[in-house]
Parts: C-alpha cells; sequence; structure tokens
C-alpha cells in the first residue's frame, strides 16, 4: 500500500511538472506554474500567476522532497522561489495577508523539511502578522481592510506557531473560536466584517475547517493546552458529517475554489498524524481524519482521466474528470479572486489539490 501511493504520488507530480511547470520569462534558475493546460501564451508569459497557487505548488514540492528526496527537486524548491520573488517584483509581500500566509507556510516548510531556506522572508512575514493584529481580534484579509477572515488567521497562525509565537497564536485560535465557530453545525464560518450590522459572514468553506484543524493540532502539539485537543475532536466530526458524508470531501469548483478540498486534506493528515494524546476522544479523531482522507484519495484517483500517461485529476473526487481543451473559456479574476475555468479541470490549482492529495495519502500509509 505505501508503494501503490508514492508510485501515485510521483504520478501527480510528474503531470504537474509536465503540463504546468516552466521559467519565467526564460530566466535560467527560476520556475513558476503555468496557471492553465492547455495554456495560452498569456498563461505562459505569466501575465496571470496568482500569488497563493503558487505558494500551493511549492508546498507540494516540499511534500514530494519529504516522500523521496531527490537533488533536482531541490533545485526545483529553490527555482521555485526565485521565480516567486522575481515575478513578485522583487518583494516577498503583497497586500493580501491570506496570500502572505500561505506563502509563509511553504517557506517555513521548505527551510525545515528541506533546507532550502529563506530567513529573512519568515522574519518578514512574522512581522506582517503580528502587526496586523486588531485589538479586537483578528487580522484582516488584505491592508487597508476591515474584514477578518479565516484564510488570513488559520494560515498565519499556523506560521506563528511554527515559528514559536506561541501566545499570538494562542489568540488566533481562541478569538476564531469564540467570534466564528456556528453552533449549530459546529463548523467555522468564514469571516467577519467589523463595525456592521449583520456583518458575520456564515459562508463555510472547506479549506476554512482545514485550517484552523491545523492550527488547534499545532497548539495541541506545542503548548499541551488542554482547550485544543477538545477543539479539533469537535471539528473533525462536523466536517465528517456536513462536508464528507460519503467518506469524500465535497468538491468547491475550480479557480481558487480548486484548491480548497487539497488544503483541508493536508491538515487532516496533520490531525490523523500528529494529534497528541491517546485518550478515546483523540484516536476518533485521528481515525476519522485519516479515512476521509483515504477515501478521497481512492475515489479522486478512480475517477481520474489519464493523459499521455498521466493523471488528469477532477474538481470533484467523487465523478469522472473531463479532459479540458484548448477551447474551453479560461479562469477570470475579480473582485480579489480567481473564478474558474469553463472546465475546472483546465485550472493549476485543481490539479494541485489532486497532487496534495496524492501525497497526503502517501504520508498516512507510512505513518
Amino acid at each position: 500500500m505505501e508503494q501503490q501511493w508514492a508510485n501515485r504520488a510521483s504520478s501527480a507530480e510528474a503531470a504537474v511538472t509536465a503540463r504546468h511547470f516552466a521559467r519565467l520569462w526564460a530566466t535560467p534558475g527560476t520556475q513558476l506554474g503555468v496557471v492553465a493546460w492547455p495554456s495560452t501564451r498569456q498563461n505562459r508569459m505569466f501575465a496571470t500567476w496568482n500569488y497563493w497557487w503558487q505558494a500551493h505548488l511549492l508546498d507540494c514540492l516540499v511534500d514530494a522532497q519529504v516522500r523521496d528526496p531527490q537533488p533536482v527537486r531541490r533545485k526545483r524548491i529553490a527555482a521555485q522561489l526565485r521565480g516567486h520573488h522575481l515575478r513578485n517584483v522583487g518583494r516577498w509581500t503583497n497586500s493580501y495577508y491570506d496570500d502572505m500566509a500561505w506563502l509563509a507556510l511553504a517557506i517555513e516548510r521548505s527551510g525545515r523539511l528541506t533546507g532550502v531556506k529563506r530567513q529573512r522572508a519568515q522574519r518578514t512575514f512574522t512581522k506582517q502578522f503580528t502587526r496586523a493584529w486588531s485589538p479586537g481580534g483578528g487580522i484582516p484579509w488584505r491592508k487597508q481592510d476591515r474584514y477578518f477572515n479565516i484564510p488570513a488567521n488559520g494560515p498565519a497562525g499556523i506560521f506563528l506557531a511554527r515559528n514559536g509565537e506561541l501566545p499570538q497564536a494562542q489568540l488566533m485560535a481562541d478569538w476564531i473560536d469564540e467570534t466564528l465557530i456556528d453552533p449549530q453545525t459546529h463548523l467555522v464560518f468564514d469571516g467577519i466584517k467589523e463595525g456592521s450590522a449583520g456583518s458575520l459572514d456564515r459562508a463555510q468553506y472547506t479549506y476554512c475547517q482545514g485550517v484552523v484543524l491545523g492550527l488547534e493540532t499545532e497548539l495541541a502539539v506545542r503548548t499541551k493546552d488542554d482547550r485544543h485537543a477538545p477543539r479539533v475532536h469537535r471539528l473533525v466530526a462536523a466536517v465528517a458529517q456536513n462536508m464528507a458524508p460519503d467518506g469524500v470531501l465535497k468538491s468547491e469548483g475550480g479557480g481558487d475554489g480548486g484548491l480548497f478540498s487539497g488544503v483541508t486534506v493536508r491538515y487532516l493528515a496533520l490531525v490523523a498524524t500528529a494529534l497528541p494524546a491517546d485518550a478515546p476522544e483523540d484516536a476518533a479523531a485521528r481515525d476519522a481524519a485519516r479515512k476521509i482522507v483515504m477515501t478521497s484519495a481512492q475515489s479522486a484517483w478512480d475517477f481520474r482521466q489519464t493523459v499521455d500517461g498521466l493523471p488528469l485529476f477532477g474538481f470533484n473526487w467523487s465523478r469522472t474528470a473531463e479532459v479540458p481543451t484548448a477551447e474551453s473559456a479560461g479562469a477570470t479574476f475579480a473582485g480579489g479572486a480567481v473564478t474558474s475555468s469553463s472546465v475546472p479541470e483546465r485550472d493549476l490549482s485543481v490539479q494541485l489539490s489532486g497532487w496534495m492529495l496524492m501525497e497526503a495519502a502517501h504520508a498516512l500509509s507510512v505513518a
């Protein structure tokens, strides 16, 4: 079973490598992910490049290096970092705290797990997140904005916890638990707008659940504080009941939504491998998290298409993937978000989620 999942993860990596990797503007020593396949000339020129998708591509490369350390992949990780920094006009930051949090997580993992470090970037991100904290709780979605959401606070909190900023990470976790948990379903709401009536955004996205699971698990491991593990137990059960009733994590479409399920399985796998203690509730949460990841992975593999001998994953892991064509409409950027291509499988985000899922299944098969 371990070798089977290793082979599947390797195939997912090979598919993204063949279809999406390219130098940035033909510059030696750089790499980014082309955002669509089949791609347009505009895609290949990185006129659009989707900062946070590239952060998850880096994370996937780190996963692969942990699975199968190779000098060539380590070079790709360094090239991805150089490409990102160059395309971002020679800096790491931008105006969106959620974007920065995803990249911060990937850079931290790259340094810790592969030895490809960007310590100045990590220090920069730490300052960004700690200085953005509002006295009322939370960091905003983007600068000069008063919308405080999980996609910014969840990954930023995980990053801060992993960088030893435990008091700040705990403040974030406590604010989320007090402010953004649905009392009926126990799922996590998306966010809250400061200072307006009816300010709570009750949308419940898969990746919001994932990053809160990641944050609470990291704090359970690092603080030994007994308030964190019960939050993980509660949220894993809520995800299993409401977002994976048949065992397969639900779809969130393409575009930005194409990454949501992949992010969620990353942190469900963290719960399954890292949640401490041996109480029955801990074991039950680990087992439930593992079941969602493994059932989803088997289903996504069963419903994949094969193109030129390599897998193409569906945006919905419970139904057969559709092979996109160059004639299908591509993704568009509007209102701070990327909408789906007309065939979601065309989007790099969807294929990264499939790759993340295969890597998560492999990690669980060896745990």
